[in-house]
């Protein structure tokens, strides 16, 4: 009895003693679990790191002031904003589009169907970029004097917030048709720009602001943009010190300086040139011969636009040319070389390389598409074949070739063939005499003046003269 009764307490009191360890385990238990879940995010969420990795934080720049640090240096480092291209820090995705232009029969298109009416199919692309970048080949105005040239055009400022919000971010302005309205069609469209929020180079109210770049700065990498002119209609289109106008550079001197001075201030400098042919869709000599310059003296990327058809792709001293993107937004001919186009998309590290990938454009009746695969082979095949050192695969990447093409001779005209130009040579050459900052002594402007809807054709008196004239509209 008594052995029963011991056996019989003891099971009592270890009873009695596991109940009362039972809401501790459960407590331990459930911290365990949620401890679990916390390390342990649910299926399908993204969790952020408490701390953001090393390569990923940016300390805000301080000038010195005298040993006193900035607010942002006393709160320490700051996480960079997101880009809107998504692009990892020290490397920026820039996007290049050639001529753009709403006047003429273009501009009848938008009234019609909208200022977005261009952007339909290709918004999308144009946005996936840090910073997108146009050349406008028209001036902003309704003021200003048609000026005597065959061709000339303006457009409503209406047709900027259609073209912001398709991602434009940046324009140049340093072409032969930015001043077909004179200086106060200029500095209309510069008001416009400026009040728009819309960053421009290549053009400006003196000499200095033509000259100098737009630095820009993406997930960590600065970058300085100019916008260069090898094609005018007349050296007063020139920018002066006193006087509004482009950045020329039929003597690059200015544009070199400046490059180089660039060079010291950013991680990578690019250059938007106009300069060529048009419908010729080989560079000629001195648009090889400046791009090396450019190259030769700091710039990291060149594109180009003028021509109105598309050029190859060139390779120099480790740097990309791209010596035509074509027509963007533009009147329509008959000459389907004109209707190829590209959006084209560099990916820039800052240690000063660049990966190019074209997007094939189709472009007709002011509203560019992307091209089907069939022709979008086509047009990178060409590329390859009109290329200096350079082909394109078959999803757009640019890549090197070893083996060189001689850029096209210079276009040398018959005396009976030159018609007669002021201020001006074949190929829209500065006579000589033009100082180092592109300005010379006013010429007399050619005549026979175009009013816009006339025509439209960008071909001017500063281009070839042996080509034959073909008109543009739609």
């Amino acid at each position: 009895m008594l052995s029963l009764l011991t056996i019989a307490s003891f099971s009592y009191l270890m009873n009695w003693l596991s109940r009362q360890d039972a809401p501790q385990q459960a407590e331990e238990q459930q911290a365990g679990t949620v401890s679990q879940q916390a390390a342990s995010p649910p299926a399908g969420t993204v969790s952020q790191p408490a701390v953001p990795p090393a390569a990923d934080v940016h300390t805000a720049e301080t000038k010195d002031t005298g040993g006193t640090p900035s607010e942002a240096a006393i709160q320490g480092p700051q996480l960079p904003a997101p880009s809107v291209g998504g692009g990892k820090a020290g490397t920026v995705k820039l996007s290049f589009i050639g001529d753009i232009m709403f006047a003429s029969k273009v501009e009848d298109l938008l009234k019609k169907n909208g200022w977005e009416y261009p952007y339909q199919y290709v918004a999308d692309d144009l946005k996936k970029a840090d910073i997108t970048m146009a050349n406008l080949e028209t001036p902003l105005t309704a003021q200003g004097k048609a000026q005597s040239k065959d061709y000339v055009y303006r457009s409503s400022p209406e047709a900027l917030p259609a073209l912001q919000a398709a991602g434009i971010d940046l324009v140049t302005g340093a072409n032969n048709h930015i001043m077909d309205y004179g200086e106060t069609g200029l500095l209309d469209t510069l008001d416009s720009l400026d009040n728009a929020g819309l960053k421009r180079v290549g053009m400006g109210r003196n000499f200095e602001e033509a000259f100098k770049p737009v630095i820009m700065e993406h997930n960590g990498v600065k970058i300085a943009f100019f916008g260069f002119s090898r094609v005018v209609p007349d050296t007063s289109w020139f920018a002066t010190v006193n006087k509004p106008g482009v950045a020329g550079t039929y003597v690059p001197d200015q544009a070199l300086k400046a490059i180089a001075e660039a060079r010291e201030q950013a991680d990578l400098v690019v250059v938007f040139a106009h300069w060529g042919v048009e419908r010729q869709d080989s560079p000629v000599k001195e648009q090889t011969e400046l791009a090396h310059q450019y190259i030769d003296q700091g710039a990291d990327l060149v594109v180009a636009s003028h021509p109105h058809v598309v050029q190859g792709f060139e390779q120099y001293k480790g740097k990309w040319i791209a010596y035509s993107l074509g027509n963007f937004i533009f009147t329509t001919n008959e000459d389907a070389n004109t209707w190829d186009s590209m959006i084209l998309n560099a990916e820039c590290t800052k240690e000063r390389t660049c990966d190019l990938q074209m997007v094939p454009i189709l472009t007709k009746w002011a509203q560019p598409v992307k091209m089907t695969e069939e022709d979008g082979a086509k047009l990178f095949d060409k590329m390859g074949r009109i290329s200096i050192n350079a082909r394109v695969d078959t999803d757009g990447k640019v890549i090197q070739e070893e083996k060189a093409k001689a850029p096209a001779p210079p276009v040398v005209k018959k005396a009976a063939e030159t018609k007669k130009t002021s201020g001006v040579t074949s190929e829209g050459g500065a006579k000589s005499g033009a100082s180092t900052n592109g300005a010379a002594t006013k010429s007399t402007p050619a005549s026979g003046t175009k009013k816009e809807g006339s025509a439209s054709s960008s071909s001017a008196k500063s281009t070839s003269t042996t080509q034959t004239k073909k008109k543009t509209e739609p």
